[in-house]
């Protein structure tokens, strides 16, 4: 049997860990149930309690997306923090609070820009967003070499522009956006947006609210690259695009990370989504739901780990992403979530995992791989707004 499963999905079975925590065979499972019942046995794995301040404890408290971290269904523990807290000392608190970028940002930037603790130490966002809090003075430069781990990110990700030398963030995983689908609904598989918007799907259809995601992958299919300089019109022309999916009934709904409830449950088909989450979902539901990027092109993209200028916790929230650039934890992480490790070394350390899941493109991805897919490229401050605003009222939202 475990030959015919991807090395990803092998790697998780062997490792016997359940990311989503969805019950195999029991149906679906609430994803607010579920994210209330993980964050309880977390508090029961040693982590302080949520009334625990950063300047009485030390205790490290860190928001990330759901499913982004090694998590063990039977101990209900994250074997990586739990190896961390034993070595260092340092108590961690980790929830799986970021399910869409604007979302979080919309909950925590009152407080940020009054200077109150959002309640966070370590947040973990995408590279668009990531450069918003850097711009706005929200993210705190790391130390001079508190982080001496930092020289092991990958050279493609050591310079960016949003936060030219790494100085305040630092690459937690990199994935890919394409096509998700239910394998015993959708036999044929999906290999373009045309077939994707098949009638015979209709609104039983999902779509990303991570626009650059969403929209990028509709620009490639009218034949515009956005990774490279496109106009409001060509922009604009992929948004009235999703504009009639969504008013013709195709498109179910446009969400977060939550998409995968409801292909779990059936109520989605098919769905533009995140690699390493179809990844998960197909292990935990016996191989019945698939992966692609695109044949006009996929979307790459980031997720950073950064400091909010909030937190006074800084020390030890540094020592926390030191520990994740270790090259044999990235790898121990990778095995899990399945996304593109963005540490030096870990490919090697991988092979100690399992030699396959070290030759998959979708955590250790090829040329050939890489030449699929696109980064969004730069928004200017106005554009951000304006296309912002037009996907929004696109979306129904």
């Amino acid at each position: 049997m475990n030959e015919k499963l991807s090395p990803e999905t092998r790697a998780l079975i062997k490792a016997q860990l359940s990311r989503r925590r969805f019950l195999a065979g029991a149906g679906a499972v609430g994803a607010t149930a579920v994210l209330a019942a993980c964050g309880g046995a977390k508090e029961e794995a040693g982590s302080a309690s949520e009334s625990s301040t950063p300047e009485a404890s030390g205790t490290v408290r860190w928001a990330n997306w759901p499913a982004y971290m090694d998590f063990d269904s039977k101990t209900k523990k994250y074997p990586s923090l739990e190896t961390f807290i034993a070595a260092s000392g340092i108590n961690v608190v980790y929830k799986e609070d970021v399910n869409d970028n604007d979302e979080f940002y919309g909950k925590v930037q009152g407080q940020l820009k009054l200077g109150k603790d959002i309640g966070y130490d370590i947040v973990t966002l995408t590279d668009w967003m990531a450069g918003r809090w850097i711009r706005l003075g929200y993210a705190q430069e790391f130390d001079e070499g508190a982080i001496p781990n930092k020289e092991n990110i990958l050279p493609t990700l050591a310079n960016v522009g949003f936060d030219p030398g790494r100085k305040s963030s630092l690459t937690w995983q990199s994935g890919f956006a394409g096509f998700g689908w239910n394998k015993e609904l959708v036999p044929g598989g999906i290999k373009s947006v045309d077939q994707l918007f098949d009638k015979k799907y209709k609104g039983r259809i999902e779509v990303l609210s991570e626009m650059r995601d969403t929209v990028g992958i509709i620009m490639q299919f009218q034949g515009v690259d956005p990774g490279q300089p496109f106009t409001e019109d060509q922009f604009m022309n992929a948004i009235d695009f999703l504009e009639k999916q969504v008013s013709d009934g195709m498109i179910r709904q446009v969400k977060g990370n939550d998409y995968l409830e409801d292909m779990v449950n059936g109520d989605a088909v098919a769905v533009i989504g995140w690699s390493g989450d179809i990844f998960s979902l197909a292990n935990e539901n016996a191989g019945k739901f698939a992966f692609a990027i695109p044949e006009s092109g996929g979307m790459l993209w980031s997720d950073n780990t950064i400091i909010p200028t909030t937190s006074k916790n800084k020390k030890n929230a540094q020592a926390v992403i030191n520990n994740y650039y270790d090259p044999a934890v990235a790898a121990q992480v990778a095995a899990y979530v399945n996304y593109v490790c963005p540490v030096v070394g870990a490919q090697a350390e991988m092979e100690k995992i399992d030699p396959e899941l070290a030759k998959s493109p979708f955590i250790f991805p090829d040329d050939a791989t890489l030449a699929k897919v696109k980064v969004f490229r730069p928004l200017s401050p106005e554009e951000e707004t304006t296309f912002g605003e037009a996907f929004a009222s696109a979306s129904g939202n």
